[in-house]
């Protein structure tokens, strides 16, 4: 036995004793082994120390373009030991050697580190999401727990760099746009949708510089943003970066100048108002009202064109969102013009005397604590000739039949505020819901009648098969009656 383990060992080749065993792939070529693998062997012997001052022979571009090289290396953090591996804490020592090197630059940085930089920026960050697989009970369970992405590690020193790069003073803005393009600001735009809220923090950042800075590409960005809200709103319902994308335009709309562009009109009624459909509009609810009354506060006329669209998607099953629309139509009307609000004083309020009926509690509290508002009050209290007509039934109601107390007791103030303001106007509308009441008592004891006449007539004339129509026999084909 020994002597046939000798042979073994005779007969083997020295290269394949250096595979290590097994199934070896082909071996490549010097040249084409070297072209793959020449990052990864400089960063496993390369340290910040490795890095020396550029000397007559090697210039400061060069040395430059070689740490961005080192950058390149893309780890799978998933499948890899992350921070514990030494070429992990070596390409993150170089990172932040960058950082500094772009932080303290004073000369220009020259087209080929320009590209160079904005191509490791897309390898190390545009990556593809995994799909969530959960589903039932355990997505319900998950949905407030945030998810922390492990290359994370790595990935906030990049957008360090990234930020550094686009706010650098010796960063041509016009020599960076040809790469820093459309494309890559697409694919930015995309990862806005990624679990971890640390890197949506800060591609929201970033994404606000680079709209400052590249004033070219600021309306593909906001075609780009229009379009992620369009799929969200009408096709997926699900984006996790709307909150900071709306955050962004917050600002931006801030910055429209006098008068709106009909492009920015647009964008309101096409783009933001339909993001109120979603059922997780909670979600980015706060940031998302703060952009409308940007708008408002740009141009008060579209306050009908807001008020429109919030009546058009205004819920019907859903209490909770229903008071969170009834917070922001008070965050509007407090914006609202006497002439604006009488355009749209009939619909609004037809809509408000259904929530003052609401059997949900909350929400009839909360369409009557819209009498509190000062400014609110003013313009019902000169409108209250249109107004009390519409919702003095439901005060009513409410007052006879509603089984919260807190509900019974806000209405009653109300009444007696209309009572103050106008008591012949409210004795009209009391005499008007007296008769259509009687009308409608009226109209109901003779459907009763009705009723129990067919009842009684049914009763004594029970429906047999023999007995206005003919039965078929049971061996007789079913026939379709024809049509003439």
């Amino acid at each position: 036995m020994w002597k046939q383990f000798l042979g073994k060992i005779s007969r083997k080749s020295p290269k394949s004793s250096g595979a290590g065993g097994g199934g070896s792939p082909p071996a490549k070529s010097p040249s084409s082994r070297g072209a793959a693998n020449g990052a990864e062997a400089e960063l496993s012997a390369s340290s910040p120390a490795a890095f020396p001052a550029p000397s007559g022979a090697e210039t400061r571009e060069d040395v430059f373009l070689r740490k961005l090289n080192v950058c390149c290396v893309v780890f799978d953090f998933a499948a890899e030991r992350g921070r514990d591996s030494p070429e992990v804490e070596r390409k993150r020592q170089v990172l932040v050697s960058l950082v500094d090197c772009v932080s303290a630059a004073e000369e220009p940085l020259t087209e080929a580190m320009l590209s160079a930089c904005v191509r490791m920026f897309a390898i190390n960050l545009f990556r593809v999401f995994p799909p969530k697989l959960r589903s039932g009970a355990s997505a319900a369970a998950d949905e407030d727990e945030p998810f922390f992405d492990p290359s994370w590690y790595h990935l906030q020193v990049v957008y360090e760099l990234l930020l550094r790069f686009v706010m650098s003073p010796v960063v041509d803005v016009k020599v960076a746009r040809k790469y820093m393009d459309n494309s890559f600001i697409s694919r930015l735009l995309d990862l806005f949708d990624s679990d971890d809220p640390r890197e949506r923090e800060c591609l929201k950042t970033v994404l606000h510089r680079i709209y400052g800075k590249f004033m070219g590409n600021r309306p593909f960005i906001r075609k780009a943003v229009s379009n992620i809200f369009y799929r969200f709103v009408f096709e997926t319902d699900h984006h996790n970066g709307i909150a900071e994308l709306l955050e962004v335009f917050g600002s931006v709309i801030s910055g429209f100048a006098k008068p709106l562009k009909e492009e920015h009109k647009l964008f309101l009624w096409k783009a933001l108002i339909p993001l109120h459909k979603p059922k997780t509009v909670g979600v980015y609810l706060p940031q998302l009202t703060y952009c409308i009354t940007q708008f408002i506060e740009k141009e008060p006329k579209l306050t009908g064109t807001v008020i429109r669209g919030l009546l058009k998607y205004w819920p019907v099953t859903n209490s909770q969102k229903e008071m969170m629309f009834l917070g922001e139509l008070e965050e509007v009307l407090e914006l609202t013009e006497m002439a604006d609000f009488q355009k749209c004083v009939v619909p609004l309020f037809r809509r408000i005397a259904q929530c003052l009926n609401s059997s949900h509690f909350q929400v009839a509290e909360r369409a009557l604590f819209l009498w509190n508002n000062e400014h609110l009050f003013d313009l019902i209290s000169q409108n209250r000739q249109v107004i009390l007509p519409i919702i003095y039934p439901a005060l009513e109601r409410n007052a006879r039949w509603h089984w919260n107390q807190s509900v019974l007791n806000v209405t009653m103030n109300v009444r007696k505020m209309f009572l103050d303001m106008d008591e012949r106007l409210l004795l009209a509308c009391q005499t008007n819901f007296q008769e259509e009441e009687k009308k409608r008592a009226a109209s109901e004891e003779r459907r009763r009648l009705v009723w129990e006449h067919l009842e009684r007539n049914a009763a004594f004339h029970p429906v047999t098969g023999d007995i206005g129509f003919a039965v078929p026999p049971t061996s007789a084909p079913l026939v379709a009656p024809t049509m003439t």
